[in-house]
């Protein structure tokens, strides 16, 4: 066993983290793939993940949905990304405010809404409508879903379809992602990771982010399910872009353009090591990333040609956790360990 495996799989003995499927890749040979922990169901039932589970890739979806779909429609010259964000949803106040602001999270908007009780009755959409700006565009970064979910809205406006409609028909199936997608209504529960207790009961089978809730599951920012196997097929095209013909490899190359304290488009990209990164500091400069709140991570090193995904459904034992840590040390672990054979 690798000394990551043996650190994640430590930790999950542990009870440090209810269950987790990994991955390594190095130079497209497949290093690992393990599976380890359980998760209770809303019958009391533990139930062991294995390499097909699926969860909730929470914020994954920015960069597996929001993001080439936006790139999709960039390439097509349906937009720019660089058009104000008001051009395509008019309701939208902040006429300052473009495609790229959001996908860089660069816009000036808040980070996030006010936080209320997943079955507290709300409008969020007209909320992130009432949003003002905390400051101009292109001052500072500030991580916030608000802007992925508008980037999905402008993706439905467009294309006059519902962002997982349009995902799973243009993106999803060409690149053989059979397994991806929002509102897993389809797939026996039991194959799908639970993550938090809420108000007694286990959010299962649906989407953990509250927003994406009351958006009916499918959002620009989160609600995105899928195996190990597909985020896998995902980030191969990222790190060899010549293998599939949905995104031209210099629209794919507009994510590393004018990086901002680490923040490329839609991903993480580490250019300056001194500001970190949610893999570590190990990783080579220019590798890019992303994490979700559920408890997964994706990055990638086109220099060393590593990917790494974790998949973890960490919030089953609630919000409070050490992944942050756990992550940025899983990640610095993989690195050293494939490049000391």
């Amino acid at each position: 066993m690798k000394a990551y495996e043996r650190y994640l799989e430590e930790l999950v003995t542990k009870d440090e983290i209810p269950a987790a499927v990994y991955l390594v890749r190095h130079h497209q040979q497949q290093k690992t793939l393990r599976s380890a922990g359980s998760f209770l169901n809303n019958e009391g039932k533990r139930i062991p993940v294995t390499t097909e589970t699926y969860f909730d890739l929470a914020s994954l979806t920015k960069i597996m949905c929001t993001l080439p779909s936006i790139l999709f429609l960039h390439e097509r010259n349906e937009l720019h990304i660089d058009d104000a964000v008001n051009k395509y949803i008019p309701a939208f106040p902040q006429k300052q405010i473009s495609i790229r602001h959001f996908l860089q999270h660069t816009s000036g908007v808040s980070a996030d809404l006010s936080v209320k009780n997943r079955y507290q009755q709300r409008d969020v959409w007209k909320e992130i409508l009432n949003c003002t700006a905390v400051h101009p565009p292109e001052t500072q970064v500030l991580y916030s879903d608000i802007g992925m979910i508008v980037l999905g809205k402008v993706v439905e406006a467009i294309t006059n379809q519902r962002l997982d409609v349009f995902a799973d028909k243009e993106l999803y199936q060409p690149w053989g992602m059979k397994d991806t997608g929002f509102l897993p209504d389809k797939i026996e529960k039991n194959k799908i990771a639970a993550t938090e207790k809420v108000s007694g009961k286990y959010v299962h089978g649906e989407v953990h982010d509250e927003k994406a809730y009351h958006l009916g599951g499918v959002s620009g920012s989160a609600g995105l399910f899928s195996n190990i196997s597909d985020v896998a097929t995902y980030a191969a095209y990222w790190l060899y872009p010549e293998k599939q013909s949905i995104l031209r490899p210099e629209t794919m190359a507009l994510i590393k353009e004018n990086v901002i304290q680490n923040r490329g488009l839609g991903f993480e990209v580490l250019y300056d090591k001194t500001l970190g990164t949610t893999c570590g500091s190990a990783w080579s400069i220019g590798s890019f990333g992303h994490t979700g709140f559920t408890g997964t991570s994706l990055w990638i090193d086109p220099k060393e040609e590593i990917v790494t995904a974790l998949l973890t459904n960490m919030v089953h034992y609630g919000r409070q956790h050490r992944l942050s840590e756990i992550r940025k040390k899983f990640h610095t672990m993989v690195y050293e360990t494939l490049l000391t054979w």
